[in-house]
């Protein structure tokens, strides 16, 4: 699917609403003016709604995830050129493909099958520099490890610690966490291997985090 002129401008609109909601991390709109949303969209009748601000379903009941939190996510990640990012939940790959804009080596790992199969195959048609595993986020991956930056991408009911162990000293992890009946941003940096300094950046809304593979 080609990447057009008409694309490019909705996708500058996009990104000057998002300025306007708080994101003035000029590398992360750069990210995001790269990234052509409309290409992630599992189903191609959904393309009309690529530019607009919203998550959308994809299918096995994930969606692509709402421009402005990719934004948020990759700005609280403080992202550095060639850092090492493990993903927790590849998805469409949307989230991925923003952070190796900005310039990362990104490690995802999806724990659905059909959409592991479907993203891998669409990632690699765009030839980035993703490497993509089917696998349970809760574990990680030690083999890898450590990683300078772990991002979740759907709400877990807590962090679990083999991310936390593999993450460097200094790294910053950021994911959606469950507080009662709502979801937090989280974000954790490491200060060494028992201290963590953790800060809050609102309510949002993601698919819940779950065990095991399917």
């Amino acid at each position: 699917m080609d990447d057009t002129l008409i694309h490019k401008g909705l996708r500058e609109q996009l990104v000057e609403e998002i300025r306007s909601k708080g994101i003035t991390d000029e590398n992360v709109l750069n990210a995001l003016r790269k990234i052509p949303r409309h290409l992630f969209f599992f189903d191609r009748s959904m393309e009309k709604f690529a530019y607009i601000d919203k998550a959308f379903p994809i299918e096995s009941g994930q969606t692509i995830s709402q421009p402005y939190t990719v934004a948020l996510q990759t700005h609280l990640l403080s992202i550095e050129k060639n850092d090492k990012v493990l993903e927790i939940g590849t998805g469409s790959g949307y989230q991925a493909a923003v952070l190796t804009a900005m310039g990362a080596q990104v490690y995802t790992i999806e724990r659905q099958q059909e959409i592991y199969v479907r993203t891998k195959a669409l990632l690699s048609s765009f030839h980035l520099p993703i490497t993509t595993f089917y696998g349970d986020g809760y574990k990680g991956l030690p083999q890898l490890a450590p990683f300078d930056k772990v991002i979740l991408t759907a709400a877990a009911p807590y962090i679990p610690r083999p991310l936390l162990e593999q993450m460097k000293i200094g790294g910053i992890l950021v994911a959606p966490v469950e507080n009662g009946e709502q979801q937090e941003m989280i974000r954790i940096k490491k200060i060494s291997d028992t201290e963590f300094e953790q800060t809050r950046h609102g309510i949002c809304a993601f698919v819940p985090m779950l065990k095991g593979i399917c």
